[in-house]
């Protein structure tokens, strides 16, 4: 446990979450806004634990879907053929596109399960007590903003393939219904991600002292 430091909030100040500059804590009962940008100064954001778990309930409602149905539909000489996320791994592995099974594992597969596995464990760090510090905490955070975007690259390829391959009767590519339920899951995960306030992990500490 970290000693002799105290939070913002503590001290009596507020960091405007828009561009940063710092200000006297409002008045709780008075609107106050930042005299730099005049965003609205908040201490904590309003309802963020809450707005946290519906959006990382919803992104992991819509993970389901997006493995569960094809997210590409192909055609080749008049076959139709259909692949999940899992079965285009597969076969790309079987075609010995080793690397870029191994991207589209990690980013449809790996980060996804990680980043819900992560918030989970922020959002109930606050609500619990943890065996993490707090600076590993935010670690974890930060690290789960960075990657979230690098989910998107399953559907990239989907829409490059639908783009290129477009060849009348001989071959076409469309996307599947998963492709969209995929799309949204990763944006949902990132709303999920800035809707949580990192200075509740400052606050949870500061209480189990």
């Amino acid at each position: 446990m970290t000693t002799g430091t105290v939070s913002a909030r503590a001290a009596g100040l507020t960091g405007c979450t828009t561009c940063g500059k710092v200000h006297r804590a409002p008045d709780p009962e008075a609107a106050a806004y930042c005299v730099r940008c005049g965003s609205r100064l908040h201490s904590r954001k309003p309802g963020s634990l809450q707005r946290t778990w519906a959006l990382l309930i919803t992104g992991v409602l819509l993970y389901l879907p997006a493995n569960i149905f094809p997210i590409m539909l192909t055609e080749s000489l008049g076959r139709p053929d259909e692949n999940t996320i899992i079965q285009g791994i597969v076969v790309l592995w079987g075609h010995k596109s080793y690397l870029v099974a191994g991207v589209v594992f990690v980013a449809s597969v790996v980060v996804p399960i990680l980043k819900f596995l992560v918030i989970t464990y922020l959002l109930l760090s606050v609500q619990r007590r943890s065996s993490l510090g707090r600076r590993e905490k935010v670690r974890l955070y930060h690290i789960t903003e960075f990657i979230g975007p690098w989910s998107m690259v399953d559907v990239f390829v989907v829409a490059l393939l639908v783009a290129l391959i477009q060849m009348g009767g001989i071959a076409t590519v469309r996307p599947g219904v998963a492709a969209i339920a995929f799309a949204s899951m990763v944006a949902v995960t990132m709303l999920s991600a800035m809707a949580f306030d990192p200075r509740l992990l400052w606050d949870a500490e500061e209480n189990e002292q």
